[in-house]
């Protein structure tokens, strides 16, 4: 059976079609949904007789994804260097050697050739494209500014990037200084006391309340090792799974704001990433009411109601900065600089700019915190440590004590 590899979809079809001979042909057809199947069918000039949908897990061998910001980069340059987009598009697929990458550019150009815009095309790669991508190219086309809004989102991922960085690098050294602990209280629970019960043995009831609890802990983990350990995984693998589910991450999320100082900063962060896409849309050309629509899935679902209550304001005739601060999507600083905006009629330029006057207060406040966990942690982690080692030899030091 032929393939058709056309698609940089991971759903595929199979096909039963007459060709212009009416001689019937069997094939499997990659493509985005069911139209997009019929639509490469009909250009192929095949008549469908069956076309059903077939699933397959591709573990292995993952074609390679098209990465956004590396092709946005060299669009701008091959359009700054004189060529169409067209002619742009055509060059970068031909140096391209992922073929799925390639297949993707290939189908781009050929709605472009049926005279379809960049954004149609783009939007038929839902898992390449993001809305917000398609959302800016959509924009610059009624301006005719492709370049400016491939630069602007260029930007705008590089800042997204940039504080995704800084949160996951404050991170890094509490995770590995947590776990690091953890590992060595288990090593001590789980090897070591159950040797020194062993050697308590006989000592019995003489020894400490302490000492003999962690003992007796120790005995049971050595006696029941297995069993411990499979409950280990199985809480290690529910723990996993439960955070893979979208209401436990809303619960923890929910929870995690009502502590006074994370939850403000939770805000700015939120407030950080829906100003600088509500910019950047605005900037390009994309009216307010769509734009606040557009990135209406940044905002927590603790804040959806007032922000959809913003938008419903907006779309009545209210200004965009007192429609933000009457439903407390702004700090005291980002009001005063959206009413700035909307006298200078630069509001676009002005929501970056508050972004990332969020950003550095984040930044800020990431920075001291750090400094402040990294210690704590280590000093907490320690004197458990110590406890354990104290109680495991404070019958020696007891019995040393009585020989004096």
């Amino acid at each position: 059976m032929p393939t058709l590899l056309t698609g940089d979809s991971q759903v595929e079809f199979r096909i039963k079609a007459l060709d212009s001979s009416h001689g019937v042909i069997a094939c499997v057809l990659d493509a985005v949904d069911e139209a997009d199947a019929r639509r490469q069918l009909a250009l192929k000039e095949l008549k469908v007789i069956s076309l059903e949908p077939v699933r397959r897990l591709r573990l292995l061998m993952r074609p390679a994804q098209l990465q956004l910001a590396v092709f946005s980069q060299q669009l701008v340059s091959l359009l700054d260097a004189g060529l169409s987009l067209v002619e742009s598009l055509e060059a970068l697929a031909e140096r391209e050697s992922s073929q799925g990458t390639k297949r993707t550019l290939d189908r781009i150009l050929a709605r472009l050739y049926e005279g379809q815009t960049l954004a149609a095309a783009l939007a038929e790669h839902p898992a390449t494209f993001p809305e917000l991508y398609i959302a800016s190219v959509r924009a610059s086309e009624r301006t005719g500014a492709l370049r400016e809004a491939l630069t602007r989102y260029i930007a705008y991922q590089e800042q997204a990037d940039a504080l995704r960085k800084t949160l996951v690098n404050a991170c890094i050294y509490p995770a590995v200084l947590l776990i690091a602990g953890v590992l060595v209280m288990v090593f001590l629970m789980a090897y070591v006391v159950p040797r020194f019960s062993a050697i308590y043995e006989d000592v019995g009831s003489d020894l400490p309340m302490a000492s003999r609890l962690l003992l007796q802990w120790g005995q049971l983990i050595d006696a029941h090792a297995g069993a411990v350990a499979v409950s280990g995984l199985a809480l290690l693998g529910g723990a996993f799974y439960g955070f893979g589910r979208p209401a436990v991450r809303a619960a923890i999320g929910a929870w995690i704001t009502r502590i006074p100082a994370v939850g403000r900063q939770l805000h700015i962060y939120q407030l950080a990433r829906l100003y600088r896409t509500t910019g950047m849309l605005l900037r390009g050309g994309m009216p307010a009411v769509s734009a606040l629509q557009m990135t209406a899935g940044l905002v927590r679902a603790s804040s959806r109601t007032a922000f959809a209550a913003a938008t419903q304001a907006v779309r009545e005739g209210q200004s965009l900065a007192q429609a933000m601060e009457r439903h407390g999507l702004t700090t005291p600083v980002a009001a005063r600089m959206l009413r700035v905006g909307e006298r200078s009629g630069n509001m676009g330029e002005m929501m970056e700019r508050i972004a990332a006057f969020c950003d550095e207060e984040l930044a800020r406040w990431v920075a001291i915190m750090t400094r402040l966990i990294e210690p704590v942690l280590m000093s907490v982690i320690g004197l458990v440590i110590g406890v354990i080692v104290v109680l495991m030899y404070f019958p020696i030091f007891q019995l040393a004590g009585s020989i004096r």
